[in-house]
């Protein structure tokens, strides 16, 4: 007890002073006046990327493939019945992973056409956007699906584009999203299928035997199990998820 009271009073009258001897870096915030134009454009840069940063995720899911990823992944887990295996956060973390996997070609498009030539001073703000954009609409657009395109024009009641450049990117998200989710629930349903009929197998078997009292899913889950294991069926579901991107 006299140690610590010790070292809190030689912290008290001491410390300070053992700071600045030591020349200790210190951390100051505050706000002055610029005095070059490139402080102001260097404030400006990271005012940008607080705000890209703080809108990352809606960004990651509106405009890339992991909507599509996560639901079937989602809808995995469900038909297995296996409840929480595996974890929201490996579903999760699985998904972001094949997301940067499948959107790797079109981020080094983004890179090499407007992030490191707007580093290198070459091009200003708005050209390296419009350049960051291109290749994120061509990818929508490879993946969106013509009707949903057209419903979302009629609802916006647009003018009919000539080109691709005339759909707007309000217009071509909404239709790119509703396609990634219309694409997850169909393969979520061939998913069920298999695993619908063991249930369904198992359930008749019970029944058949008196054991009406006897929950199926208890019965059948290692079934399920084991048939994903034989078949080797995360290689498929994942394969099958990257593939459906080309």
């Amino acid at each position: 007890m006299k140690i610590l009271i010790s070292v809190l009073v030689f912290l008290l009258t001491a410390g300070p002073q053992f700071v600045v001897a030591a020349g200790l870096p210190t951390i100051t915030l505050g706000v002055q006046q610029a005095t070059e134009p490139a402080q102001v454009s260097t404030a400006l840069q990271v005012i940008i990327l607080l705000t890209v940063l703080s809108i990352a995720p809606a960004i990651l899911l509106m405009t890339t493939g992991f909507t599509r990823i996560v639901i079937v992944l989602s809808f995995v887990r469900q038909a297995m019945g296996t409840q929480q295996a595996p974890s929201n956060q490996i579903v999760i973390g699985l998904a972001l992973f094949l997301t940067f996997f499948v959107m790797a070609p079109v981020f080094t498009q983004i890179n090499e056409t407007a992030l490191q030539p707007y580093l290198e001073q070459q091009i200003d703000q708005t050209q390296a956007l419009e350049k960051a954009l291109l290749p994120i609409r061509n990818f929508m657009f490879s993946q969106v699906a013509e009707k949903d395109l057209t419903l979302m024009l009629s609802i916006s009641q647009s003018s009919q584009p000539e080109t691709k450049e005339d759909v707007s990117l309000l217009t071509l998200i909404p239709a790119f999203m509703l396609s990634e989710l219309k694409r997850a629930f169909q393969m979520g349903f061939l998913i069920f299928v298999p695993f619908l009929v063991i249930d369904m197998v198992v359930a008749s078997i019970l029944m058949a035997m008196g054991m009406m009292m006897l929950p199926p899913i208890v019965i059948s889950l290692p079934f399920k199990i084991l048939l994903f294991v034989l078949v080797d069926g995360w290689s498929l579901v994942i394969g099958s998820l990257v593939q459906s991107f080309t």
